[in-house]
């Protein structure tokens, strides 16, 4: 496939590098010039658990300097960002592409909407780790998954043959007719322990401490879920119990993308994930006192521009 990859971050860059490793056609396109200069003139250098190597097979280049529509337009840009992204990748979306977004929070289809017909929508999420450790180099140790569907719930040919190309890339791809069910799931996740990390300024393993962090984020999770159980949405409360638990447990060190943002001084995803549970919540009459309280929390943060526990 010709695939091309908006917003070259640790994810995209890792999906990118395997999917050329796997034989597609990939273009990364980013607005990090020391990310594309390191590519350009290095290639990209992928560390997983088969080792590390450089992947040469690929472009990366600004949206704007493309000129290729892809089959597939991979969008891996922070929800606050996909409008503008889109903007200057719109020449790049033909009448055959198909754009999927597997990014974090909701809200993310109605954002491609009034560029991609919702039948050329792919939505799906992933639990793949990434990390950037560098301009052209990325890591990621551990298993992950991607569940995806047509945002309009049907089959196609090309939903299929993007699965295809996914899982022939490591990627363990499948087709979920359930899939708002596993975005929910996400977010519910998501919605707990980032920001409870980000106010705390402690990484994910901090909140086992004592008895009371993990049910503050069980009690954040359960609220996100009641919400998607009020839209109509089926959703596995044990499952995403089962996974908040182990993060609290395994991923040590770990600091969540929301508090890496808030010490680096940028805007987080606080409106995708928990302001939009809380929007979703109101509508429905769905109270979610934990969430709207680490929303808020969040958003002053942000205000006062200072990192957690600065004076």
């Amino acid at each position: 496939m010709d695939i091309a990859i908006l917003g070259a971050g640790a994810m995209g860059s890792l999906f990118g590098g395997l999917l050329a490793q796997a034989g597609e056609h990939v273009t990364l396109l980013d607005i990090n010039d020391a990310h594309l200069d390191a590519i350009g003139t290095q290639g990209l250098q992928l560390e997983t658990d088969h080792g590390e190597r450089r992947i040469r097979n690929l472009q990366a280049m600004r949206p704007g300097a493309a000129t290729r529509r892809p089959d597939l337009l991979i969008v891996f840009t922070k929800a606050m960002h996909t409008r503008a992204a889109l903007a200057s990748a719109r020449h790049l979306i033909g009448p055959s592409t198909h754009v999927l977004t597997l990014q974090n929070g909701l809200g993310n289809v109605e954002a491609l909407v009034p560029v991609v017909p919702r039948e050329r929508i792919f939505v799906g999420v992933t639990t793949w780790p990434a990390d950037l450790t560098g301009p052209g180099r990325v890591r990621s140790h551990g298993a992950g998954a991607i569940r995806m569907m047509t945002a309009d719930g049907a089959q196609s040919p090309a939903l299929a043959r993007a699965v295809h190309a996914l899982t022939n890339a490591g990627l363990n791809c499948h087709a979920d007719e359930n899939v708002w069910g596993a975005v929910w799931e996400k977010v519910a996740f998501n919605a707990a322990l980032n920001p409870l990390c980000t106010v705390l300024n402690r990484p994910v393993d901090a909140l086992g401490a004592v008895e009371d962090g993990p049910a503050l984020a069980l009690a954040i999770a359960n609220e996100v879920l009641a919400v998607a159980r009020a839209t109509g949405i089926p959703v596995d409360a044990a499952k995403v119990g089962d996974n908040v638990r182990h993060a609290i447990v395994a991923h040590c060190g770990h600091k969540p993308s929301m508090l890496q943002d808030v010490l680096a001084g940028r805007p987080t995803e606080i409106e995708s994930i928990n302001g939009a549970v809380v929007a979703t919540a109101r509508r429905h009459g769905v109270p979610v006192p934990h969430t709207e309280t680490l929303m808020q929390l969040v958003r002053l943060l942000q205000a006062q521009g200072l990192s957690p526990g600065a004076p």
